[in-house]
């Protein structure tokens, strides 16, 4: 039986880690792969994180020991699958030395170079820039969620990449003959995702806005508090919860993912529009990165370049 440490950066609370990974443990299991799960950080320090209080060093250094005793087992698995780094924020030999002896598999979901590559400080930018591509084309393979990811990954040289794009699991949605429309009045346009990323919906105020007066039209924020920029809209805020996501998505009529377009967001995956679209809703998206594959305008959701 293959033995697999994998590294993931966070525990159930944090998507990425949850998508493109956990949701795959028994399905692996089944399969034969005996997989040890070591996440980075916990449950509570994301919890602090998303509601903007800091954690103490003494907290953080205990992640960094816990993953260095980790990786110090290295040699007793077939293969170390990493998510992103194994180490963040420091330097890549260290990385290097520390997953020698084994083959490694690295993932990413999105633009996680651009963290150091296009920091603030030019000396992050310097000693860190191609910390990225330095993991990815030592990797036995690297497995990336859209086309932008993985022309990062052929352009540093990494030996074999792998298009896998993020997915949904369907079993967990009611069949399509089951989901009716909305049952409130009006129209609820729905949001879903953290309070990191909630600014995205500042950038469209003013359409949302202007909806709103047309009347019958409220939004619904499902993760992440209502931007203080929304005063005197019909919006509200849901919290999120692993077991009550799908049926807040099922009770959108529309779901949106705004985004900018900077190279950030052209990594994105788009999970976002999947969970609204396996849930039989349509869907308004930034034609930005993977949102222009996932979304056929006009035909099974709309791409909006302006207000």
């Amino acid at each position: 039986m293959p033995k697999v440490l994998l590294l993931t950066r966070y525990d159930r609370l944090g998507a990425a880690s949850r998508v493109r990974f956990l949701q795959f443990l028994p399905g692996l299991a089944s399969h034969g792969m005996d997989i040890d799960v070591q996440p980075f950080s916990d449950n509570a320090y994301l919890l602090a994180f998303y509601a903007g209080r800091s954690v103490g060093p003494a907290h953080i250094a205990r992640f960094y020991a816990r993953r260095l005793q980790a990786l110090l087992k290295r040699r007793r698995y077939d293969l170390v699958w990493v998510e992103k780094e194994a180490l963040p924020w420091l330097p890549a030999w260290l990385e290097f030395a520390l997953l020698s002896g084994v083959p490694y598999v690295v993932e990413l979901d999105d633009a996680w170079f651009h963290r150091y590559d296009r920091h603030p400080l030019a000396l992050i930018r310097g000693l860190m820039g191609r910390k990225i591509d330095a993991v990815m084309r030592s990797a036995a393979a690297v497995v990336v969620g859209n086309q932008y990811l993985k022309e990062r990954a052929d352009k540093a040289g990494a030996r074999r990449v792998e298009l896998i794009p993020t997915v949904v699991d369907l079993a967990r949605y009611p069949p399509m003959n089951d989901l009716a429309g909305g049952a409130e009045q009006g129209i609820t346009i729905g949001w879903i995702g953290t309070p990191l990323n909630a600014y995205y919906l500042e950038r469209i105020e003013p359409a949302l806005r202007c909806l709103a007066q047309a009347g019958g039209v409220r939004l619904r924020i499902v993760g992440a508090p209502v931007p203080g920029k929304f005063a005197g809209l019909p919006a509200e805020s849901r919290a999120w919860s692993e077991a009550t996501e799908i049926a807040q998505i099922c009770a959108f009529d529309v779901g949106i993912m705004p985004l900018d377009d900077t190279p950030w967001e052209r990594g994105k995956c788009a999970y976002k529009l999947l969970q609204v679209m396996a849930a039989g809703r349509p869907v308004v998206a930034s034609p930005v990165g993977a949102n222009c594959q996932v979304v056929r305008h006009g035909v099974n959701g709309f791409l909006a370049g302006s207000t």
